[in-house]
This record gives C-alpha cells, structure tokens and sequence, in this order.
C-alpha cells in the first residue's frame, strides 16, 4: 500500500477536525442540559455549569415526577406517538398500494392532486375551521386525524411498491388472494425496512410536535409533554426578564427553593427527549436500505 501523500494527510486531518467540531457543537446543548438537570437549581443560578454538576441532585427530577400534570402530558405523548404512529403509517401504506394499480381509474389526477398538496397549503385559519367543524376541538383525535396522511411518505411507499417483483402478486392471486390478502400477507412483511424509517419520522413528528395542541387543546389534561415544556420555558424566559428588571430580586434569591425555573425545565427536556432518542437504535439497521428507497433503478 501507497503512503498517503501530506496533502492528503492534510484534508484528513481538516475532515476530521472538522466533524469533530461539528459532533462536538451538535452533541453539547443536549449534554449541558442534562448537567443542568442533574445539578442544585440554587447552584445552577450562580452559573458556572457547563461539562458537570457542580451540587449533584435529583429534586429536579423528583419535582417532574411528582407533578401530575407532567406525567399526564408524557402519557398523552406517549398514546400520541404509538396510535398516530401505526394509523399514519398503515394509513399511507394502503394509500400508495392503492396507487401503484394501473387499472386505477384516474389515477394521475389523484397523485397531481397529492402532489399539489405538497407545495400549497389551506392555510391555519381554513385548517381551524375544517378541525373545528369536524367536532375535533380539545379531543384526541385532533392530534392523529389532521396528520393521517402524509403525501410524501406514501410517494417512498409507492416507489418502494413499484419496485417489488410483479410476481409476488401474480402468485398471490393464482392462490385466491385479494387486494387486502395480498397486501397484509405478501406486501407489508416485505417492506420491513421502509415501515420502519417512515414509522420512526413519523413517531418523532408526533413526539415532538407542539404547536397544533396550542391551537386546538385549552384543556390541560389534553396537552403532551412538549407543549408543557415550551410552557416552562416562557415561564421561564419571563422570570428572568422581571429579574432584569426588578432591583430587589437579588435580595430574594436566598428565598429561591434548590428547584428552579430553569433546571426544572432542564430535567423536563430530557424526560421529554430521552424516550424518543431511546427509539434509534432498534431502527438503525433499516435506516441505509429505507432512506434509499427508490434512489436506484434497474
């Protein structure tokens, strides 16, 4: 084997410092604020903490944990993310196996109709009214109907589809089979790699998801976790606006409980990001082959 030349060693060395930066800049928010949540609020208002806990402490999480209202919002969350999750994606499947059929009657018209769909919206108003007139307003479903459908995950679905032998189903049929038969039995368990990416989207669309609760949910028991933390964080961002502006908030610091404002948001981002980061690594193997579907072609 050659030696590598010094200006190769050189663009290696900038690659690699620079992914280093990169990882480095993209990974530390995440950590500091697990440092943060895992240290004395009292500890963290005087500043300082940045790669460890300065005062160890789990209040902040015995806090989170103890608050009802918190841990309605993750079970919210959590029944979001797995019935939004399996209906979107069944849903969508069924859809772009629909649309794979030539004897479709119409079927151009209805894949520019989806199409369109992608490039111009109804608009948040038209949105509202159509929500508000289907009775979906501070219910559940309001978080899975209006997100059943999604345009582009059935155009990967569709290609991956087109791409499956033709007589995979050409044998079904000779057995007796349906369209349904066909697909549940023959289509879905192929498309394992596929199901698995778009489901993984999906569920983090829905996990981290908060604006749509905002503007259809006014009851607190409806709200999912992510709509409860950005309720934190402007409690929080308001508290140190008054700070600024308040002369004798210094004098009451020593009043402050070890449980803050800030830390108690800090722990309630990781219980809300923990459980969906745990979710990538039992999907990494399909990731190469699914994001790549119909990027080739025979």
């Amino acid at each position: 084997m050659h030696s590598k030349s010094l200006g190769d060693r050189i663009l290696s060395i900038f690659v690699y410092t620079f992914l280093i930066l990169l990882g480095f800049s993209t990974f530390y928010p995440f950590w500091n604020a697990l440092v943060i949540s895992l240290n004395d609020g009292m500890d963290t208002a005087l500043g300082g903490i940045t790669f460890w806990p300065r005062q160890w402490s789990l209040e902040n999480y015995n806090v989170v944990f103890r608050d009802e209202r918190i841990l309605n919002a993750f079970w919210i969350s959590v029944m979001r993310t797995v019935v939004g999750t399996i209906l979107s994606v069944l849903c969508t499947a069924i859809f772009a196996y629909g649309m794979t059929k030539k004897e479709l009657i119409g079927r151009k018209y209805y894949m520019l109709m989806c199409i369109v769909t992608m490039y111009f919206a109804g608009g948040l108003i038209p949105t509202f009214l159509v929500v508000r007139g289907l009775g979906l307003m501070n219910s559940f479903w309001v978080f899975i109907i209006p997100s059943l459908i999604s345009v582009w995950n059935m155009i990967i679905f569709r290609t991956f589809f087109m791409g499956l032998p033709d007589g995979l189903e050409e044998s079904a049929k000779m057995d007796g089979c349906g369209n349904w038969s066909t697909f549940f039995r023959i289509i879905a368990p192929l498309s394992g790699p596929v199901i698995a990416t778009l489901g993984l989207f999906t569920a983090v669309f829905h996990w981290n998801e908060w604006f749509l609760p905002s503007i259809y949910i006014t009851k607190e028991k409806l709200l999912p976790i992510q709509s409860m933390l950005q309720q934190i964080l402007s409690s929080n961002i308001m508290r140190e606006q008054m700070s600024q502006l308040d002369s004798a908030a210094q004098a009451r610091m020593s009043n402050m409980q070890s449980v803050t404002t800030k830390s108690l948001s800090m722990a309630t981002m990781m219980v809300a990001t923990i459980p969906i980061i745990a979710v990538y690594p039992f999907v990494q193997r399909y990731f190469v082959k699914g994001v790549l579907v119909g990027s080739l072609k025979e």
